[in-house]
């Protein structure tokens, strides 16, 4: 395996142009999914890989329930620096499961909440709740998706606007943009490096709701409007991969974005643009994350299944 089963974990690295120029370039809906299968990718060749070196590290720990030829000299040999990496490791794995499970388990929580407090309401496709805190979300799941709105968000907004705030919203459960959103933060809890391309995801999730909903209203600015107005009165939403209109971010980014023409729709950037270069850079430092993983991962398979007594 040599160097190579580290690369994974610095690989991310060539998709931080991709994660700031997606944004600005490319058509939200491309940039979302872009970006979030080139993090997905990364943050599972990384941790496969760190799952690799930790197995050298707890072959080395006294008492461990590993075959005693796992420990044998040849196959710490496969892993550079192994007294300190492959130890390293351990700790640092059981970090990324902890969270992931934690975010996963927080994220659940929050959506079984929403449902159990909707329970009693009609099976309509939007929830208006009689609140005085502004706030509205997109709730999917739980037999029926639905657009979350408070009383006291509502009466911010002209009719219009209202109209604009439904269809960004629809948008969100339209597209599934709530699995865009886990995605990149588990990916992001997976691998530090990735978090440029949560950021840009969060963003670019947001930004593809909001054409959908100028397309559905047919005026810009009205919906520029309305996500002004609830970014000035608005909580966000509980759970940062639920969308909602006024969820936390360069919101003066998007209504400029609003006011200006509408973005061009293309499945993939030309080689000669900036933005082309990026993609194809991030494309590159994926394909090399998936064949070092793989690499690594068959290597360590077959000198462990030499090592070990038959």
């Amino acid at each position: 395996m040599g160097v190579f089963v580290f690369l994974p974990l610095v690989l991310p690295l060539t998709a931080w142009p991709v994660a700031r120029l997606a944004e600005q370039r490319l058509h939200p809906r491309t940039a979302t999914r872009l970006l979030t299968a080139v993090a997905a990718v990364m943050a599972l060749c990384s941790t496969v890989c760190l799952a690799l070196v930790m197995v050298v590290g707890t072959a080395q720990l006294p008492g461990n329930p590993l075959p005693d030829g796992w420990s044998d000299p040849e196959v710490r040999a496969a892993v550079p620096y192994d007294e300190v990496v492959g130890k390293a490791a351990i700790p640092a794995l059981c970090g990324v499961l902890l969270v992931s499970v934690r975010a996963l388990w927080r994220h659940g929580r929050v959506r079984r909440r929403a449902h159990r407090a909707l329970a009693g309401l009609r099976g309509t496709g939007v929830a208006v709740l009689p609140d005085d805190v502004p706030y509205a979300y997109a709730l999917p799941g739980g037999g029926r998706d639905r657009v979350v709105v408070t009383t006291a968000l509502l009466d911010c907004l002209e009719p219009a606007e209202r109209r604009a705030l439904f269809a960004h919203e629809r948008a969100h459960l339209a597209a599934r943009h709530h699995r865009f959103l886990l995605a990149v933060r588990l990916a992001a809890l997976a691998n530090p490096f990735l978090r440029p391309l949560r950021t840009a995801v969060s963003y670019t999730a947001e930004r593809w709701a909001d054409e959908a909903a100028a397309k559905v209203v047919g005026d810009r600015r009205t919906v520029a409007t309305a996500i002004g107005k609830a970014a000035l009165v608005s909580r966000g939403t509980p759970v940062a991969t639920l969308a909602g209109l006024a969820a936390p971010g360069p919101v003066p980014r998007r209504v400029a974005a609003l006011l200006g023409p509408a973005p061009a729709v293309r499945t993939w950037p030309s080689l000669f643009t900036s933005v082309g270069l990026a993609a194809w850079a991030a494309a590159a430092g994926t394909a090399v994350s998936a064949m070092s993983s793989a690499n690594s991962a068959v290597t360590m398979f077959l000198i462990l299944r030499a090592a070990t007594p038959l």
